[in-house]
């Protein structure tokens, strides 16, 4: 798949919907969708519900977690399509969470131009490599909610 052909997957709510029902049934379950994704960001929505809910009528942090990994998963699965193989990994994630989320929540990574470059190094080198990405979610009116940061592992086949 080149990488306009996994940009149009990825932008199209019932593909991408049907995909992660495939791959990853728990986010779809949640409600988790992809609401924009270009070379250099991924923005994901995740809704405010009762399959999201914890008990304490706030979005479970594990949802958070799922929703922010998914906003850099995006772009490093647009980044090695196309490409010649390469092995990923997520080695470490972390959070920080600042306000209750009883609201939806938008994470967004802004990282996709240094996700690309890292790709096409590993590549180049065939060395493995490390990055950290980060994805805030935000509530409604700006306000960020929480932090994710996902360090991810990559390889060259």
């Amino acid at each position: 798949m080149t990488k306009d052909q996994f940009y149009r997957l990825v932008n199209s709510p019932f593909r991408f919907g049907l995909y992660l029902l495939w791959k990853l049934p728990a986010a779809w379950f949640m409600g988790v969708s992809v609401t924009s994704c270009d070379r250099e960001k991924a923005v994901v929505h995740l809704p405010y519900g009762w399959r999201s809910q914890n008990p304490f009528r706030s979005i479970y942090f594990a949802a958070q977690l799922s929703a922010g990994e998914l906003s850099t998963g995006v772009l490093v699965l647009a980044a090695i399509s196309g490409e010649r193989p390469v092995s990923m990994l997520v080695t470490d994630i972390k959070a920080q969470f600042y306000k209750k989320a009883n609201q939806p929540l938008r994470f967004t990574c802004e990282q996709g131009l240094e996700v690309n470059a890292m790709i096409q190094e590993v590549i180049t080198t065939g060395e493995s490599r490390q990055m950290t990405l980060h994805s805030t979610g935000r509530l409604p009116d700006g306000t960020p909610a929480s932090e994710v940061w996902v360090t991810w592992s990559f390889k060259g086949k």
